[in-house]
C-alpha cells in the first residue's frame, strides 16, 4: 500500500505515518515548498493507492485530491474538525447535524468537506477533536496547557464544556483503520463521546498522568459547550481506558 499523506510538517500527520508504516504502508509526503498544490502531474507520478489529507489547505486543494482519488477508485479520507460545530445549537454533535461554524476556521474546513465529497461521494471525512500527545508540538493540548502555565501563570479550565479530544495515537490507528476499510461520508472520532468528561476532570486527569505539578488549575463556567462528536462507534478508546478520573 502507497499511501499519499498531506500535513507531515504538522501535529497529527506523523503520527498517522508510524501507524501506516507499522502496517507495512509505504508512505508518499506531498512536500508543498517541492511540489505545488496544484501540480496533479507529480500526483499521477507518485502512483498512491490512497489518499490522507491531513494539511491545512483551501478546498480547492482538498477538491483536487478527491477527484484524482475518485477517478482512480482509490481511497480518500479529510480530516476535518469539531470547529465545523458552533456551540448553538449545543452537541453532542451527530455526523450529518448542520453545521453551525461560525468563525473562519470552522467555515473553512465545511467548504472544504463539501469539496471532497462533491468530487469523491465515497470519500470519509473524519471529523476529529483536540489531540493529545506527551511530546509533538503545535495544536496538542498537553504543549498546550503548558504554553499557558507559562505564559498565564494557569490552566484555565471550563467544568461545563465537555471537549471531543482523543489521543493522537489512537486517531493514527483509526485513520489507518479507515484507510484499510473505508466509509463513506462524515465520521466522528471522539473519545470523550460517551464518558463526557468536562475539561476541568480532563486537565486534573492529564496533570496526574504526565506529571505537571507546576499546573496551577483554575476552575471556571466561563465557556459552555457540549462539543462531543457523537455517533462514531468505537473506534477508539474512551479516555478512561487512558488517564485515570
Amino acid at each position: 500500500m502507497r499511501l499519499l499523506l498531506t500535513g507531515l510538517n504538522g501535529t497529527l500527520a506523523p503520527s498517522v505515518a508510524e501507524a501506516a508504516m507499522a502496517h507495512g504502508w509505504q508512505v508518499l509526503a506531498w512536500d508543498r515548498q517541492a511540489v505545488p498544490v496544484h501540480d496533479t502531474h507529480w500526483l499521477q507520478q507518485a502512483r498512491p493507492d490512497a489518499i490522507a489529507h491531513l494539511a491545512m489547505g483551501d478546498e480547492h486543494w482538498a477538491g483536487r485530491l478527491a477527484a484524482f482519488a475518485a477517478a482512480q477508485g482509490l481511497p480518500m479520507l479529510f480530516t476535518s474538525t469539531a470547529m465545523v460545530f458552533d456551540a448553538e445549537p449545543d452537541g453532542p454533535h451527530q455526523p450529518h447535524d448542520a453545521r453551525t461554524a461560525r468563525d473562519d476556521y470552522g467555515r473553512s474546513k465545511i467548504r472544504c468537506e463539501d469539496a471532497v465529497l462533491a468530487a469523491h461521494r465515497g470519500a470519509t471525512v473524519l471529523r476529529i477533536g483536540w489531540q493529545i500527545h506527551p511530546t509533538r508540538p503545535g495544536n496538542n493540548m498537553l504543549a498546550q496547557l503548558d504554553g499557558w502555565q507559562q505564559q498565564q501563570g494557569e490552566v484555565a479550565a471550563s467544568r461545563v464544556w465537555r471537549p471531543a479530544c482523543s489521543f493522537m495515537d489512537d486517531t493514527a490507528q483509526a485513520i489507518v483503520a479507515l484507510l484499510a476499510q473505508p466509509v463513506a461520508g462524515p465520521v466522528h472520532l471522539d473519545s470523550n463521546a460517551d464518558e463526557g468528561h468536562g475539561f476541568d476532570a480532563l486537565v486534573a486527569a492529564l496533570q496526574r498522568h504526565f506529571h505537571r505539578p507546576q499546573w496551577r488549575l483554575r476552575v471556571h463556567d466561563d465557556y459552555r459547550h457540549d462539543q462531543r462528536l457523537a455517533g462514531g462507534g468505537a473506534r477508539v478508546p474512551p479516555l478512561s481506558v487512558r488517564l485515570r478520573f
